[in-house]
C-alpha cells in the first residue's frame, strides 16, 4: 500500500511542470516628463486631500460632488459587486475546516418472500430508520484550497479598488462638467454682449446709409456679421443644457431636476499650490493600478489551484449512527454503527486536460501581468499629459489676459476720443466687440486651467487613501 501511494505521488510530481511565475517588470521613473514643467503652482511631494475637489474653494461644487457620491446608481452597482465578492469569500472561508453533516432518513422496504424463494427473517413490509453524523476532512497538502482562498481575497481587493476608481471617476466627471458649464455660461454671456453690439452697429450703418454716408455693401456686411454672431448662441445654449443634464444624472437625478446649483468661473478658485505626488508613489495611489495588481494576484492564485489538481487528494471520513425499525428506537434500542474511511485520489490519465488547464492559468497570469504593466504606463502618461497641458494652459491664459488688457485699453482711448469728437461711435462699438471676444477667449483659457488641474489631481489618484473614516471592507495603502 505504501509503495502504491509513493508511486502515485512520484507520478504527480513528474506530471507537474514547475516553471516559476515571473512577476511583471515595473519601470522605475524619476520624473513624469522629459524636461521641467513651467508651472509655478506645482508642489512636488505634497499629499492630495481625500476630498480633492475642495481645492477649488466652491461650496456648491463640494455639495454636488458629495451628493453624487451618495446617490449615483453607478456606485451602487459597483458596491453590489464588492458585496458579492465578499460573500463569495465568506462562503468558501470554511473550506479548510472539517465538514460535519447530520442525516436522518426513513424508508419502507417490502420484499415478496415467494420471489426470493427462502423465508425472510423479518416480517414484511419493514420500516427502517437511520440517523447518523458524518465528519470528513480533505488534507490540503498541495495548497489548492489555500490558493483558492487567496484568489477570492484578491477578487475582494479588486472590487474594492474598482469602487475607489469609480468614485474617483465620478468626482472627476462632476468637477470637469461643472467647470465646462461655468465656461459655457461665461461664453454665452459674452456672446450675447457681442450680438447686442453688432445690432447697435447695424442700426448705425443703416442710419449712415439713409444719410448717404455709407454704402449698401457696408450694411450688408454688418448684417452678415450680426447673423454670424447670432449663429453661435444656439450651440452654446445647447451645450450648456447638456452639461446641466449630465450633472443631474451624475447626482442620481432626472435631467429636469430643478435644484442643481449654477456654476460660474468667478466662483471657482484655481488650486494653488497644486499637489504633485512623487513618481515612486503613483502605482500605490491610483486605484486602477491597484485593481490591476489585484487581478494579477488572483491570476497567480489560479495557477496554484491548477497546479494542486495534479497532486493526490487525501480525504479522511467518519460516520456514527444508529439503525432501527421504529422511530423511537433511533434514540433507544436501535443498532449503533460506526464507519471509518480514507480515500486517496490521484489523476493518472485525463488526456492532458490538467496540464493544459495549468498552462492556460499561466497564460492568464501573463495576460494579467501585461495588463498591470499597461496600467502603470498609462498612469504615468496621464500625469505627464496633464502636466504639459497645465504648462500650455498657463501660457495661453497669460496671452489671453494680455489681449484682454490691450483690448480694454484700446476701448478706453476710443471712448476718450469719441467725447472729443475724434472718432465715430461705430469705431468704439467695433473695439468693444473685440474686447468681449477677448473676454470670451480668456474665459475658455481659464476653464482649461481649472479642468486640467482637476485632470492632474484625478491622474494622481485623487487622495482616496487619505480618508480617515472608511468602510472596513475597503483597501488601504500599506
Amino acid at each position: 500500500m505504501r509503495r502504491a501511494l509513493g508511486s502515485l505521488a512520484l507520478a504527480a510530481l513528474a506530471a507537474c511542470s514547475s516553471e516559476p511565475l515571473r512577476p511583471p517588470a515595473v519601470p522605475v521613473v524619476a520624473q513624469y516628463t522629459a524636461g521641467a514643467v513651467a508651472e509655478d503652482r506645482l508642489a512636488p511631494g505634497r499629499d492630495i486631500p481625500a476630498q480633492w475637489w475642495t481645492l477649488f474653494r466652491s461650496p456648491a461644487l463640494d455639495a454636488l460632488v458629495r451628493r453624487s457620491l451618495d446617490n449615483s446608481p453607478t456606485l451602487a452597482r459597483v458596491q453590489a459587486r464588492l458585496r458579492q465578492a465578499e460573500e463569495d469569500l465568506g462562503a468558501r472561508s470554511g473550506a479548510t475546516l472539517p465538514r460535519v453533516d447530520a442525516r436522518l432518513s426513513a424508508n419502507r422496504i417490502d420484499v415478496d418472500p415467494q420471489s426470493v424463494g427462502v423465508p425472510l427473517p423479518v416480517a414484511m413490509p419493514l420500516d427502517l430508520y437511520l440517523a447518523s453524523v458524518s465528519v470528513s476532512y480533505t488534507f490540503d497538502f498541495a495548497g489548492g484550497t489555500r490558493r483558492e482562498l487567496e484568489g477570492l481575497r484578491a477578487e475582494v481587493d479588486h472590487q474594492a479598488y474598482e469602487l475607489e476608481a469609480a468614485r474617483l471617476m465620478l468626482a472627476g466627471n462632476v468637477v470637469t462638467t461643472a467647470i465646462r458649464e461655468a465656461s459655457l455660461r461665461e461664453q454665452l454671456a459674452q456672446g450675447e454682449a457681442i450680438v447686442a453690439l453688432q445690432a447697435r452697429q447695424l442700426v448705425i450703418a443703416q442710419r449712415m446709409e439713409e444719410l448717404g454716408g455709407a454704402a449698401r455693401l457696408d450694411v450688408l456686411a454688418q448684417q452678415r456679421e450680426l447673423a454670424q454672431a447670432r449663429a453661435t448662441l444656439p450651440d452654446l445654449r445647447r451645450d450648456l443644457e447638456r452639461m446641466r443634464h449630465r450633472l443631474a444624472v451624475y447626482a442620481g437625478l432626472p435631467p429636469a431636476a430643478p435644484d442643481l446649483p449654477v456654476f460660474r468661473l468667478s466662483e471657482l478658485q484655481l488650486p494653488d499650490p497644486l499637489p504633485l505626488s512623487l513618481p515612486s508613489q503613483l502605482a500605490r495611489q491610483r486605484p486602477d493600478i491597484r485593481a490591476a495588481e489585484a487581478v494579477l494576484a488572483r491570476a497567480g492564485a489560479q495557477v496554484g489551484v491548477a497546479t494542486a489538481h495534479l497532486y493526490p487528494q487525501l480525504t479522511l471520513s467518519a460516520q456514527l449512527g444508529t439503525l432501527s425499525t421504529s422511530g423511537d428506537g433511533l434514540f433507544g434500542a436501535g443498532t449503533g454503527f460506526s464507519i471509518l474511511g480514507a480515500s486517496l485520489v490521484q489523476p493518472l490519465f485525463r488526456g492532458g486536460e490538467l496540464q493544459a488547464r495549468r498552462r492556460a492559468a499561466i497564460a492568464a497570469y501573463e495576460q494579467a501581468g501585461a495588463a498591470y504593466q499597461e496600467a502603470v504606463l498609462q498612469g504615468f502618461q496621464n500625469v505627464a499629459d496633464a502636466l504639459r497641458a497645465l504648462e500650455a494652459d498657463a501660457a495661453r491664459f497669460s496671452e489671453r489676459t494680455d489681449a484682454v488688457g490691450r483690448a480694454r485699453g484700446y476701448c478706453d482711448i476710443l471712448a476718450a476720443r469719441l467725447q472729443a469728437g475724434g472718432v465715430s461711435q461705430a469705431a468704439l462699438l467695433e473695439a468693444t466687440r473685440h474686447y468681449h471676444r477677448a473676454l470670451q477667449e480668456q474665459a475658455q483659457a481659464a476653464a482649461d486651467r481649472y479642468a486640467d488641474s482637476a485632470a492632474l489631481l484625478q491622474a494622481l489618484g485623487g487622495g482616496w487613501w487619505q480618508q480617515a473614516e472608511r468602510d472596513r471592507s475597503r483597501p488601504v495603502l500599506p
